[in-house]
């Protein structure tokens, strides 16, 4: 959960960049590395918010605006995969929201896209400050540009992979959920590190749903117990063979994974 670094970067691959798009509460722009041999790039889409400006998540909150990154009509490649570093609860008013109050870098992967052809992504991202302000833009990579990139474009890269949240471990997991019958409220049994403080907790469940108002308890043999509220659920929702998300931030560790509901 360090700062993004933009220290020199020593390997030889080099990137390509868009040119950065601009709009009242800040400014975007792509960053692809070369293609590697199955034909999939790794790269980032990094959004910097202007000061007292926020960003997104991939689950919002209450009133937020959700990143897309959508392949131009026509493309060949796909984006295989986005991911999140460790986002903030931020409150305003009575709205909860979560993400991004600093520059913020999402590394991303493409599938099918070896070659030299320009790459046309559309963002589209959300950033607010007193209103929500929705930010599109169209943007280009030319692989033919990578020829005297900055070095610091690929350290961005590799430092934003070392910022997502690890999976679970020994010291750091979920041992048990329990959902109650009503769908009103999930337990969720934890393991924490040795002195970690209470756990923050970030459940995102259906799509436009995310579930932050959790309350610790002590649980058996050391365990931590979140008891989280469930807002309101799309109608005649079931949870068999679910799939929802939980982060746990506690302390310096953060840990991400699936909440499986047989």
């Amino acid at each position: 959960m360090a700062p993004l670094c933009l220290a020199a970067f020593t390997g030889v691959a080099q990137a390509a960049s868009s040119d950065w798009a601009v709009n009242e509460g800040g400014r975007m722009r792509l960053v692809l590395l070369p293609a590697k041999d199955d034909g999939s790039r790794e790269g980032v889409l990094l959004v910097e918010p202007k000061k007292g400006w926020i960003t997104y998540w991939r689950e919002p909150g209450d009133v937020g605006i959700p990143p897309s990154i959508t392949p131009a009509p026509g493309s060949s490649f796909t984006v295989a995969r986005v991911d999140f570093p460790v986002p903030k609860l931020l409150s305003t008013g009575d709205m909860q929201d979560v993400g991004y109050d600093h520059p913020v870098a999402l590394p991303l992967q493409l599938a099918n896209a070896g070659g030299d052809a320009p790459f046309k992504i559309s963002a589209f991202v959300g950033v607010c400050q007193n209103i929500c302000i929705p930010f599109q833009a169209d943007l280009t990579v030319d692989p033919a540009s990578q020829v005297g990139s900055d070095p610091q474009e690929v350290a961005l890269v590799e430092d934003a992979k070392r910022q997502l949240p690890p999976g679970p471990s020994t010291d750091f997991q979920v041992t048990r959920l329990v959902m109650q019958p009503d769908l009103k409220s999930l337990s969720v049994s934890l393991r924490l590190p040795s002195g970690a403080p209470a756990p923050q907790v970030i459940i995102s469940g259906p799509v436009g749903h995310v579930y932050v108002d959790g309350k610790p308890s002590a649980g058996a043999a050391g365990e931590t117990v979140v008891t989280v509220p469930i807002g309101k659920l799309p109608k005649g929702y079931t949870m068999a063979g679910k799939r929802w998300g939980i982060l746990v931030v506690a302390g310096d560790r953060a840990m991400e994974t699936t909440l499986a509901f047989d």
